[in-house]
């Protein structure tokens, strides 16, 4: 099969950008898989003539749209050079919206994968409500990577939506001494980081450590009590879980939640906000605990930190972590592509 996928892709970061990765890695074991991203990037070797690029203008709120359009085009152009059998496009927004566009000038069967900020921030934009309705309504598969965006995708007009979550990397565990108590993920609103500067002020023995970057870094180090620590954007992600008693997830809505489960991989459990697809991957008192109020929030750290429930709390999360191998998302891929070829 010759797969065209189109999203952020490495040197990109970020969340669709890593699971894309992993994703073609895995499907490139049997299939030609192209790539197509926001440029202008510099591919990596191994894959030079297999990653294609879309040259946008670095202004926010145009670089989207601009996407949409030039990116139809390119799509259109390198079916012509490779003939693809389909395109699965990642985002449900402005860059699955170039994959709608060139199917209707080349026929092209459209796969999309819904990650979360599409159809929980996008779809609530004016213009964004447009590309994700018409995204939604003209794929031939639509990809949730949880129920609660199945949900969500199914009333903005998704006929038929396929549930395949994303799969956690193999992390390698380091010796260390557990003295953390972690947050991971970007330094934003909806993010809700401080909700966990606010924990730190209430448990002044404990250590917190803030792995992340974002506009709201300076303000939070401005008002953050001596017990936290900033360590910016890390790459070693399984150096910095491997020292951690726990991790805090405090988001305000999150179409997923793969630290979560980064987190149980090495025995770490998980305190998490009882909001969007997070209960789907806290099960509660099982791998970790989810809170509605800052108090419940305080009480669940405080549970967690007891050696005993931790310890068992981590043995679960280990083996809940197990079940999301990216070999087992990729084989439930190929059947849906299977399914939509015919």
């Amino acid at each position: 099969m010759r797969i065209l996928m189109v999203g952020h892709y490495p040197p990109h970061g970020g969340g669709v950008a890593n699971h894309l990765d992993s994703l073609v890695r895995e499907l490139r074991k049997g299939h030609e898989v192209h790539v197509l991203t926001y440029g202008p990037v510099k591919p990596r070797s191994f894959e030079r003539d297999l990653v294609h690029q879309v040259r946008v203008p670095p202004v926010y709120g145009f670089r989207g749209t601009s996407f949409a359009f030039l990116g139809s085009r390119k799509i259109v152009q390198l079916h012509r050079e490779f003939g693809f059998d389909l395109v699965h496009a990642h985002f449900v927004g402005t860059t699955s919206f170039a994959g709608v566009l060139a199917k209707e000038k080349t026929g092209l069967p459209l796969v999309v994968t819904a990650h979360g900020s599409d159809l929980e921030h996008t779809a609530k934009l004016t213009l964004g409500r447009f590309y994700v309705k018409r995204t939604l309504g003209s794929a031939d598969a639509v990809i949730a990577v949880s129920h609660w965006l199945a949900k969500k995708a199914a009333a903005l007009g998704a006929a038929k939506v396929r549930v395949i979550p994303n799969g956690v990397k193999p992390l390698m565990e380091t010796d260390g001494r557990r003295e953390y108590i972690t947050y991971i993920g970007a330094l934003r609103d909806y993010k809700s980081p401080e909700t966990f500067i606010e924990l730190a002020r209430v448990l002044p023995e404990e250590r917190f450590l803030v792995v992340g970057d974002g506009p709201l870094r300076g303000k939070l180090q401005a008002v953050a009590p001596p017990n936290v620590e900033f360590t910016g954007y890390r790459h070693d992600v399984d150096a910095i879980l491997s020292r951690s008693k726990l991790l805090v997830l405090p988001s305000r809505r999150e179409g997923f939640g793969l630290v979560v489960l980064e987190a149980n991989s090495l025995g770490v459990p998980a305190v998490g906000r009882r909001v969007s697809a997070i209960p789907e991957l806290i099960r509660e008192a099982k791998n970790g605990l989810t809170f509605g109020s800052f108090d419940e929030l305080v009480d669940a750290v405080k549970l967690l930190l007891e050696p005993k429930f931790n310890t068992k709390a981590g043995h679960v999360g280990r083996r809940i972590a197990s079940a999301y191998s990216w070999s087992r998302m990729a084989r439930e891929v190929e059947e849906l592509y299977a399914e939509v070829l015919g």
